[in-house]
């Protein structure tokens, strides 16, 4: 990446906003000395990466949701986003026994080959990466500020942890501090880059629940985890559970639910270097095949995912098709073999 990319990325963001074009020209113009120190924070260590819409690495499922960040500043190993993941959220304020049903239900999961997604906040989000850490598996922790910022303090440890087991995600740029509009905000990553949400524990009125609605109105499943019906710590999880939820006991009930979708996206994961070691002699965009999974893909997925003009894309697809790589659908394309 280098700075004219970022540039076009700003400017295309901004240049797309259905507002008035005076607004555009003021309070919009893009600040390029921040692209600036963007790319000189991604020069500062190995471990910095910088994800925009049109890179491989970029989440797949991420460009689904309505409003995918155009830019994921990453500490840690990018490639743990290629992993089918679940997002586990909860109180701040955790129980002890939620805090131990997190941490299980985490180490379960992550020993499944799912990586864990959650927010690093304290409670039921720490529990969450810690279960998946010491199962040896991935996290991924979204946080609501800027990527070198640390919140909450006490989490420091559990922020140099997670870069050596999964990585830190923030649309934010780096030195953005803690903001309560911003952790809502976030919320929507860490539903977007998930198969499912399971809500561990949570009342009534928790923010966790905003991360539940979002995953179902992008599409995700939804799961909860019962409680003592005399305390309020679950209220929340209840009545997920009566608009339709599924009640999770343990980590089997999350992967019987998810079969489906954690099918494809392993073998995915699998494949993924080996399709495109062994594509590279007979096609020259294995990675548009890649794209295009086993459901139907829409086309509009398959060129964000590419970043590739609609035109390449059509033209290539068409090639793939008469390979007999894929069929073009009501809908989209499908897959059709393996390599």
């Amino acid at each position: 990446m280098d700075v004219e990319e970022l540039r076009q990325r700003v400017e295309h963001d901004h240049n797309a906003l259905p507002l008035p074009e005076k607004l555009l020209k003021t309070s919009l113009n893009p600040d390029f000395s921040r692209v600036e120190a963007a790319l000189s924070w991604l020069e500062r260590e190995d471990n910095h990466h910088i994800l925009t819409q049109n890179d491989p690495l970029y989440p797949s499922l991420l460009l689904q949701i309505n409003d995918p960040p155009p830019v994921l500043f990453i500490k840690g190993e990018p490639s743990a986003l290629a992993h089918p993941s679940v997002a586990l959220v909860g109180s701040r304020a955790a129980s002890q026994s939620g805090l131990a049903s997190s941490y299980q239900l985490a180490k379960e999961l992550a020993g499944c080959e799912l990586a864990i997604c959650s927010g690093m906040a304290a409670g039921i989000d720490g529990a969450a990466h810690q279960g998946a850490m010491d199962a040896k598996g991935a996290t991924i922790a979204v946080l609501g500020t800027g990527i070198d910022v640390i919140y909450p303090k006490r989490h420091r440890k559990l922020y140099q942890d997670i870069q050596s087991s999964g990585c830190l995600v923030s649309e934010f740029w780096p030195d953005t501090q803690p903001f309560a509009g911003n952790f809502p905000k976030r919320n929507r990553i860490i539903s977007g880059l998930s198969l499912g949400v399971l809500v561990v524990e949570a009342a009534r009125k928790s923010g966790s629940l905003i991360t539940a609605r979002l995953a179902l109105e992008q599409g995700r499943e939804v799961f909860a985890v019962p409680g003592n019906i005399l305390a309020g710590d679950h209220q929340g999880c209840h009545d997920l559970l009566r608009s339709g939820a599924k009640l999770v006991e343990s980590a089997a009930d999350v992967v019987e639910e998810l079969s489906p979708l954690l099918m494809f996206h392993l073998e995915e994961l699998h494949q993924r270097h080996h399709i495109e070691d062994e594509l590279a002699s007979d096609l020259p965009f294995s990675s548009l095949l890649a794209s295009v999974g086993y459901e139907i893909t829409p086309l509009d997925v398959v060129v964000e995912h590419s970043g590739k003009t609609i035109e390449l894309v059509l033209e290539q697809m068409l090639e793939l098709e008469l390979q007999g790589w894929v069929s073009a659908v009501p809908g989209g394309y499908v897959r059709l073999k393996r390599s």
